[in-house]
């Protein structure tokens, strides 16, 4: 395994000189609720190690990051970024897999930890399905929009929300379905606090300065299961 290259105090690296392999790493990790010592100790890696590829410009030692991207449950061609423009689905089901339905408190922790999701929803050209930045407010969901966008027309009305995880290098994946009657919100306490509750600003850009939230009537979800369990 290559030693850790010396780069002063150690202190975490400011987020513009991460690089996109460090930061799919990164985001890998967090995302299976992984600290950088579980990397370690699953790949047999220093810490400090994962801590450099993730915060420092680097070219990895291809079997070091062979073992970090087994100890991830990906691949190096999903952490380098090879697969980032292509869909999921090509891959080889696994065989013998089944769906397991998934319990409401179950969806609702998946869709608690997530952050972009699909509305459905009926607009006067027809159905239409889009992408929504979204935060999960106790037991409604809510996302941000303009008026006369897609996403405006589910004010008033009943909508589908969908939101997965498709890990194509493994055939597995996961996906909630929730149904509920939206509305916009006025409030603007309310609006204060989802404004302060949004991980992030609308990837679309703009201005989007109206929410939208449904408190779901129906969750329901399904998880790809491998014969293994």
């Amino acid at each position: 395994m290559p030693s850790t290259p010396a780069h002063g105090s150690g202190a975490a690296a400011p987020s513009h000189s991460r690089t996109d392999l460090g930061r799919r790493l990164a985001a890998r990790r967090e995302q299976l609720g992984l600290s950088r010592d579980d990397v370690a100790e699953r790949s047999g890696a220093a810490a400090s190690y994962v801590q450099y590829l993730e915060e420092r410009p680097a070219a990895p030692d291809p079997a070091a990051l062979r073992q970090i991207a087994a100890a991830l449950e990906t691949t190096v061609a999903e952490l380098a970024g090879g697969k980032a423009d292509q869909p999921p689905g090509p891959g080889a089901a696994l065989r013998g897999a089944e769906l397991a339905e998934l319990d409401e408190a179950e969806c609702r922790t998946l869709m608690a930890g997530h952050g972009v999701g699909r509305i459905g929803v009926l607009t006067p050209e027809g159905p239409a399905v889009v992408p929504v930045n979204y935060v999960v407010d106790g037991a409604s969901v809510a996302f941000r929009t303009s008026l006369g966008k897609v996403p405006s027309f589910a004010a008033g009305n009943e909508i589908a929300f969908e939101v997965d995880r498709i890990d194509d290098a493994f055939s597995r994946g996961w996906s909630v379905l929730a149904v509920g009657r939206a509305r916009a919100v006025t409030d603007e306490e309310a609006i204060r606090r989802l404004t302060g509750l949004a991980p992030t600003t609308p990837w679309a850009g703009g201005s989007r300065d109206l929410w939208i939230e449904f408190a779901p009537s129906r969750v329901t979800g399904r998880r790809i299961v491998a014969p293994d369990g």
